[in-house]
């Protein structure tokens, strides 16, 4: 090897090293909204430590990640008067927590999700019963749609056509048309419907009922449930709650609040495959982009627990602030 040669790999590790030490953590990373301090945790989801924490104010719940942007649902505290300020969705830098942009929302912003591109967002506002669709281009409201009564979990499908929206007390999943911005179905559930996902193809959803207990299967060319799964438990302790799938669409992962557990759904024969004790009332979930690691925010104990998905264990557990809710998994 010539000394050339030699030189340039020695300055090169050199370099790589000073980056290391120099430039951070490089991510994906985990953030964690904190409904009881108002609060973002962010996580680096390579060494599982704490690198930030950010201040947005009020009741933070629902958020996502797409472009360098977290969008944060936020809301007035419990037990606090009705603000309308307070009730909006925040557009906040990933890098430093700074807000760009706040939207006009419904009272009581729940969740929300985007379209494929980033450019419209959709709220569920719990107390107004509406969803909300915003240009995110713009910043102006392009509908306000009525949808059931308390509607909470917003996801759009893989194609970006459809929008499920679940509301806790009509039981219903609402379905949004994102070509016309118009509710084009809607159709019952079990009681109290929380969250939905997607299978990566699209032709599946998984939506978790909360008083059902059960996570039913949607046939999303009819909108129709096809598949119920039953999650009882003896104590009636199971609470189906969040729900994520894998990006090979074999696994579905459901948190089931006061069961302290994440149940892991085969989706090839509806079988729960796997029961992850998970302390803490779990609730909000995130995968890694690579599918190795679920993260769920555990609102009782403050803490944000690491699961090795495809073994199903719990790796570690991680404080996040007071009553972690979302978690939302982006950024390099």
């Amino acid at each position: 090897m010539s000394r050339r040669v030699e030189s340039l790999k020695l300055s090169g590790g050199f370099v790589l090293l000073l980056c290391a030490l120099a430039c951070g953590p490089s991510g994906p990373f985990a953030y964690v909204t904190n409904e009881r301090d108002g609060t973002v945790t962010v996580i680096d989801t390579r060494e599982d430590r704490v690198v930030k924490t950010f201040e947005v104010g009020g009741r933070a719940r629902g958020v996502r990640a797409h472009g360098g942007l977290l969008y944060v649902a936020r809301s007035t505290p419990s037990g606090k008067d009705y603000d309308p300020e307070e009730n909006k969705v925040l557009a906040v830098d990933a890098s430093d927590g700074g807000v760009v942009a706040e939207y006009e929302v419904g009272s009581d912003p729940e969740q929300l999700d985007l379209s494929r591109d980033g450019s419209a967002l959709y709220a569920s506002n719990e107390d107004a019963g509406t969803a909300s669709v915003i240009d995110l281009k713009t910043g102006r409201p392009l509908a306000t749609l009525v949808v059931g009564i308390e509607p909470e979990g917003v996801r759009t499908s893989p194609d970006g056509r459809w929008v499920y929206v679940t509301s806790e007390t009509s039981n219903t999943v609402s379905v949004i048309d994102t070509r016309t911005n118009a509710v084009a179905a809607s159709f019952a559930v079990d009681s109290r419907p929380r969250d939905a996902a997607f299978s990566p193809d699209g032709s599946r959803a998984y939506v978790t009922t909360e008083m059902g207990r059960t996570l039913l299967v949607v046939d999303t060319s009819a909108h129709k449930v096809v598949h119920r799964i039953g999650l009882p438990r003896g104590d009636g302790s199971v609470k189906p709650m969040g729900v994520v799938v894998s990006p090979d669409g074999r696994r579905v992962y459901v948190s089931t609040g006061r069961g302290n557990t994440v149940e892991v759904v085969s989706a090839e024969t509806y079988e729960v495959v796997a029961s992850v004790p998970v302390p803490g009332r779990p609730w909000g979930l995130a995968l890694t982009p690579d599918g190795r690691k679920l993260y769920a925010a555990s609102g009782l104990s403050d803490e944000v627990h690491v699961i090795d998905a495809e073994a199903g264990k719990l790796l570690t557990s991680i404080k996040a602030g007071a009553g972690p809710w979302g978690i939302a998994v982006g950024g390099q």
